[in-house]
């Protein structure tokens, strides 16, 4: 009997799971079809080896757990709230341009405001800017 060599079916996994438009590669329903098949037509002489069988099925097992991580870490970082970053930008410089001239200005960002769903950087001045329209972000000059 052929067995299934666990590195090819681990790379052409999760070369699937990178890339969902390439259908030539198999995935975790495909690797648990295939050893299926593998049991249904062995040879009643020369039957699988328990352990090879038990070491496949752990195979499968590690590898539906990591594609399970890798989506629930996919979720975690699209739900990252903006905040924290915006945060960390409290007590620096920041250049931003905005307007028509698009002429770019720069501040102290002294807090972060968060209204009708939108987030403000509040400066020193009391002006309130979009982070969306700052250019870049450093340390405050001496």
């Amino acid at each position: 009997m052929t067995t299934i060599d666990s590195d090819y079916l681990l790379s052409n996994i999760n070369k699937k799971s990178s890339s969902s438009t390439n259908n030539t590669s198999l995935g975790k329903d495909e690797f648990l079809k295939i050893l299926m098949k593998q049991v249904q037509n062995q040879d009643p002489l020369n039957p699988v080896d328990d352990k090879e069988f038990i070491s496949q099925m752990a195979t499968f097992s590690s590898l539906e757990q990591m594609m399970n991580l890798n989506t629930t870490m996919t979720k975690f970082v699209d739900y990252q709230d903006p905040f924290t970053t915006y945060v960390n930008w409290i007590g620096k410089d920041v250049s931003w341009s905005e307007g028509q001239d698009g002429k770019e200005q720069t501040g102290k960002v002294s807090s972060v405001k968060h209204s009708k769903g939108e987030y403000f950087l509040v400066l020193e001045d009391g002006k309130e800017i979009s982070p969306w329209n700052v250019t870049s972000v450093g340390q405050t000059s001496k």
